[in-house]
């Protein structure tokens, strides 16, 4: 039944019949997958160190972008400011919700939204506050003073810590969230609303591991962390209201 919110609202287009026969496979079991296969083969061949280990040596045995104005400026400081714009715009638009009628439609989607791209943030935020994973600018390897420890070896102790999963990756990548809006009201068209968070969170991510501020793991489990609060916060706050779908 259509609520009255839906029907003031002329332009919103009305939640689709998404294909659910496979939804959870495609969405839940091969995501896991590939996550714990890329995992292991950045385990297996030492590829965190071995990645650092070149972005070191390719700026001169230092950590030469750790303050240059294109990392740490435009894609640290600048991306996160946008990431945050981004979330006020959603939450103005979902604050307008209630006053404006015509936007009263797009209320359910806006609350995800904006909840999925906080709890994403939220969740890497706390694993940090409990890791003890140094960062590679801080290692003896490349002139710092901490010893290196493997990612499952540090998740506690005595590290400096607060470099585990990757902060500011999930700036980008919580809005990885953008693919279920587009999947509750343009099926056909969700797989483009995955390239603005990849392609952020690519970015933000790329440019901390040339800082030295994080390994490829970090950012591997913060894409996952991401992708799989804003899967189960779909399966809660969207999907049951998806027409002709019956969750499970």
């Amino acid at each position: 039944m259509t609520t009255s919110a839906e029907s003031a609202s002329v332009a919103l287009p009305r939640p689709q019949i998404a294909e659910t026969k496979h939804f959870w496979l495609w969405h839940g079991l091969l995501p896991l997958l590939a996550f714990v296969v890329l995992q292991e083969l950045v385990r297996h061949f030492d590829l965190d160190l071995r990645l650092a280990d070149g972005w070191f040596r390719l700026q001169g045995n230092a950590w030469a972008l750790r303050d240059n104005w294109l990392t740490s400026d435009l894609l640290h400081s600048g991306g996160r400011g946008f990431s945050q714009l981004l979330l006020v715009l959603v939450l103005v638009l979902l604050g307008l919700t209630w006053p404006v009628r015509r936007l009263a439609g797009w209320r359910r989607g806006l609350g995800y939204l904006a909840t999925a791209a906080l709890t994403g943030v939220t969740l890497v935020s706390l694993g940090k506050h409990f890791s003890a994973q140094d960062c590679p600018w801080s290692l003896t390897r490349y002139g710092g003073d901490r010893p290196y420890h493997p990612l499952f070896d540090a998740i506690s102790g005595d590290g400096g810590g607060g470099c585990f999963p990757a902060g500011h990756a999930s700036a980008g990548y919580a809005w990885l969230a953008l693919y279920f809006v587009c999947l509750h009201y343009w099926p056909a068209r969700a797989r483009l609303a995955l390239l603005p968070g990849l392609a952020l969170g690519l970015a933000f991510g790329a440019a901390q591991q040339l800082r030295g501020a994080h390994f490829l793991s970090h950012d591997l489990w913060t894409l996952a962390i991401c992708w799989f609060s804003s899967l189960l916060l779909y399966r809660w706050m969207l999907m049951p209201h998806n027409r002709g779908i019956t969750p499970g």
